[in-house]
């Protein structure tokens, strides 16, 4: 089997390959269980399954702790139930190493803290750096930004502001695939 690396995690990669929807559903569970070990409640957790499991779609979580907004999405992965087995391994490992304080509360925080809007702020920064919406190979991203960063750079007698929003742009994106 194949191993994933995620956000400093180490695992072995898991296709579902029948029962996709119970999968899924397992998979959401899962994840639910995992935050509650943490005292999420799941009143405090956004999670909505994709109701075709097979297509390639982004899978997320969204969660809140002391009003502040939590998420993480994947999106690497061909079909969605796929997506959500490594959403589930993510956040359980990192609940994991936070109960046995290999990380401490503000490590987990600020890995998982987004903007509520994250999603429209990945969309525009693709369209930023003049990208297809459902581009994710990094070095196609890496490569979009320095050709406009080269563009715009100010030493370059470019646009400062155009500039700003092209590195910000980038650190979404590579905040979301790394």
């Amino acid at each position: 089997m194949a191993k994933i690396k995620v956000k400093g995690y180490e695992f072995e990669s898991v296709l579902v390959k029948d029962s996709f929807s119970r999968r899924a559903v397992q998979f959401a569970n899962n994840i639910i269980k995992s935050l509650g070990k943490i005292g999420i409640i799941p009143d405090d957790i956004d999670l909505k399954l994709e109701p075709n499991v097979m297509k390639k779609a982004p899978a997320f979580v969204s969660f809140y702790v002391d009003d502040k907004h939590l998420h993480y999405s994947y999106n690497l992965m061909n079909r969605y139930v796929d997506n959500l087995y490594v959403v589930f391994k993510v956040i359980d490992l990192s609940i994991n190493s936070l109960i046995e304080e290999k990380i401490t509360v503000e490590e987990f925080l600020s890995e998982f803290y987004e903007d509520k809007d994250v999603a429209k702020k990945r969309k525009e920064a693709r369209t930023t750096l003049g990208l297809d919406e459902n581009v994710n190979d990094l070095s196609v991203i890496d490569k979009a930004y320095k050709n406009l960063a080269k563009k715009h750079h100010p030493d370059l007698d470019g646009d400062t502001e155009k500039f700003k929003d092209i590195n910000n742009a980038h650190k979404i994106l590579k905040r979301e695939l790394r």
